[in-house]
């Protein structure tokens, strides 16, 4: 009986940083077997990426390995990937291909899409012209791209974010690798784009007999494409198994704390576990439910809104530019309490709803009601004293804080704007208690952003905008980016402060298994129009309109 060999192998691999004593990555081993999809799992920071980035022969400089062997398998020839360089560069994109996270920084912008995925069939198999610019438009056709010619002669700005991560899956297949790793190629996706692009991956992984290694921290996601999986947690593998085993039958406690942190569509405790709660051998309990609110106040009356923006011209083309309408006749009520849940795709007017709702973004026409004035239209002191009690968290809390501003003096500044307590000092003791409230010590007062972790940055911009004590808080995609761990903490926190001081939220993501959870009622986005408003589980449980239906098929739990 022949054995055949894994067509890659990794021992006992460590990674360290220059100057950094401690390792990265310590001793992971594992291996891929052609055929097969092995999934990586953790939270930022675990070291998941760096293993990637080893394999290809892409590590930082700063970055070295201090041990291990990494070894590539194929037709019975092996060849050891950290001892050649002329190997590795002889496998990058003929027999090992990747999929970056991000798709935007990964394609050149000054190249069209279709020069840039020629370009190594040209140089790599010699290829005319002609061939591999029809081998790159059938592979647009198999990736389901829309109008394959113009998705070719487009640069990377002009398509959307699941356009573009088509054209880097393109690309990654069009040497025919042995080896394919997707490293978070589906974080940033909504939901239905992501379940399109993780099926179009396990079809060309089962036609082509690929072996592929998939880099995730959502383990919703792994379990639908993996055969198994290893868990990575603090650069040290604490897990590995078959899906089956690990997802039913996790054996360590972060793998436990991983699975039950996330929000499910069938369940809204209380709390959600972290991953802390395992970890300190806690049993949470699960089983208190956390009730719907049903507002009666009005805070907020929307009627008849209508936002335009200018479309893009080219450089040479004159006159009038084509108008895009983001928000078409919007009707909606928040109650003053509750927490409403705004759901719908990238480009469906989620963010341009929010952002009219706390007046950084002016309507066109309608009626925009705050406590029964209309606030549509009002600026100076007026506009100033309405943005007193309504607030927003912004989806990447790194852009929207000063990288050159300490942390306390931003939430200062937030105070002494709005004539927040009587003096310095008061206010000054007033930063640090909102810093210990949101889960920071009195030490991060001086730290700059760059200092803090992502799920620490978005507790920052909590802080800030709990600062004036407002009555409503728009929360824009404020955990789309984040770890499901980290994730579970901020909406613990969110729902916490809520009960606390009585908020109301307008919660928009494209999650709707955390929309659910947070959300009494739920409004759902489609084209710049408003297709359904109700009750969250009444949604859930009798979807009224298509394209609801679809947005929760495309779930993974």
């Amino acid at each position: 009986m022949t054995i055949t060999p894994p067509i890659l192998s990794v021992k006992e691999l460590t990674i360290g940083f220059e100057g950094n004593p401690n390792s990265t990555v310590a001793e992971v081993s594992f291996e891929v077997q052609p055929g097969e999809c092995v999934a990586i799992v953790g939270e930022s920071g675990s070291g998941k990426s760096l293993t990637s980035f080893a394999i290809m022969g892409l590590l930082p400089k700063q970055a070295t390995i201090r041990n291990g062997t990494i070894t590539y398998t194929d037709n019975q020839q092996q060849l050891a990937l950290l001892n050649t360089e002329n190997g590795k560069r002889h496998l990058r994109g003929r027999e090992i291909s990747m999929i970056f996270q991000e798709p935007m920084t990964a394609l050149n912008p000054a190249y069209t899409c279709g020069f840039q995925c020629t370009e190594g069939l040209l140089a790599i198999h010699h290829y005319s012209e002609i061939d591999a610019t029809e081998k790159i438009l059938e592979l647009f056709r198999q990736v389901d791209l829309p109008d394959p010619q113009r998705i070719f002669d487009s640069y990377p700005h002009q398509l959307s974010g699941g356009q573009r991560q088509r054209v880097m899956i393109a690309m990654a297949l069009s040497n025919d690798p042995k080896l394919l790793i997707a490293d978070e190629p589906t974080t940033a996706l909504d939901v239905t784009v992501q379940k399109d692009i993780l099926t179009l991956l396990k079809k060309a992984q089962e036609e082509r007999g690929m072996g592929m290694l998939f880099i995730t921290h959502d383990l919703g996601v792994v379990k639908h494409i993996a055969d198994r999986v290893i868990v990575l947690f603090k650069g040290k593998i604490v897990e590995q198994g078959p899906i089956e085993a690990v997802f039913y039958h996790p054996q360590n406690a972060y793998t436990k704390g991983l699975l039950a942190c996330r929000p499910t569509l069938n369940h809204r405790p209380q709390k959600l576990p972290t991953v802390a709660d395992f970890l300190e051998g806690e049993s949470p309990d699960s089983t208190e439910v956390r009730p719907r609110f049903i507002g009666q106040e009005v805070l907020f009356e929307i009627t008849n809104l209508n936002k335009w923006f200018e479309g893009q011209r080219g450089m040479f083309q004159f006159g009038k530019s084509k108008q895009f309408h983001a928000l078409k006749d919007i009707n909606l009520t928040l109650y003053a309490g509750e927490s409403l849940g705004l759901v719908g795709e990238s480009g469906s007017g989620k963010s341009t709803l929010g952002r009219c709702l706390v007046r950084l973004l002016k309507p066109e026409s309608g009626a925009l009601f705050y406590r029964g004035k209309d606030i549509a239209t009002i600026s100076g002191s007026a506009l100033r004293d309405f943005r007193k009690e309504v607030q927003i968290i912004f989806q990447d809390p790194y852009s929207s804080l000063q990288p050159r501003q300490t942390v306390g003096s931003a939430l200062l500044e937030v105070m002494t704007v709005h004539n927040i307590g009587e003096s310095k000092n008061e206010r000054k003791e007033k930063v640090v208690e909102l810093l210990q409230q949101v889960g920071l010590t009195p030490g991060d007062f001086g730290k700059y952003p760059h200092q803090f972790s992502g799920g620490q940055r978005q507790r920052i911009g909590i802080a800030r905008a709990i600062a004036l004590q407002p009555k409503c808080i728009v929360c824009d995609e404020s955990v789309s980016a984040l770890d499901v761990s980290v994730q579970a903490q901020v909406l613990n926190l969110l729902n916490t402060l809520k009960d606390t001081y009585g908020f109301t939220y307008l919660f928009i993501s494209h999650d709707m298994a955390v929309v659910k959870y947070m959300s009494d009622r739920m409004a759902v986005m489609q084209n710049g129009t408003l297709v359904e408003v109700g009750d969250a589980d009444e949604m859930y449980l009798h979807p009224k309109t298509q394209y609801t239906k679809t947005l929760l098929a495309s779930v993974y739990e």
